[in-house]
């Protein structure tokens, strides 16, 4: 086990080193040894998670750790393709990615989402509100970094003034991968 992050205190709870350092080694792995995006990529940064430990790694800082190896592994892939295929072949390939995007951007408001079958799920209006940014940056209209989706927090709702939660983070996941793309 390293040391890699620092430590939360012991009566409170971080991310399982050993989970951690060894998604860290196999992304390490993949990275320097050049696997193929389909055995390793930024998709699978992106959807890691880890057990929470007592006295665990800080999780912002590993949070944070994951973010710029997203970006690298992005930046690999873009590296690459454009060293195979062009400039534009890349351009070309993450506008077709974008634009499974637009059509839910194109829905009504409140109608953008499928709504909790039961229970809580994220605020349909702030999501909502997101997404409107989302719109107004790929229709060059307006600004929004790969944090402010990254980390947008929504408070919870219930029912039709909800949002299913794993659709939407699914959707604010290729989002980010598309900004990073053409970052």
């Amino acid at each position: 086990m390293s040391n890699a992050f620092p430590r939360v205190s012991f009566f409170r709870h971080g991310y399982d080193p050993a989970g951690v350092d060894e998604f860290l080694e196999d992304a390490r792995r993949a990275y320097e040894g050049g696997v193929p995006a389909e055995h390793f990529s930024s998709d699978q940064v992106r959807q890691a998670t880890f057990n929470l430990r007592r006295r665990g790694y800080d999780i912002a800082a590993v949070d944070a750790a994951m973010c710029r190896l997203e970006a690298a592994f992005v930046e690999r892939d873009r590296a690459t393709h454009v060293a195979v295929n062009g400039e534009k072949a890349w351009f070309d390939k993450v506008a077709d990615r974008a634009t499974t995007l637009y059509p839910r951007l194109l829905r009504p408001q409140g109608e953008r989402f499928a709504h909790p079958k039961r229970g809580r799920g994220y605020d349909a209006q702030e999501v909502d509100e997101l997404l409107d940014q989302l719109a107004a940056y790929f229709d060059d209209r307006g600004e929004i970094t790969v944090d402010e989706v990254r980390h947008a927090v929504f408070r919870p709702a219930r029912g039709r003034r909800a949002y299913a939660e794993g659709p939407v983070d699914a959707y604010l996941g290729r989002a980010v991968e598309i900004i990073l793309a053409v970052s």
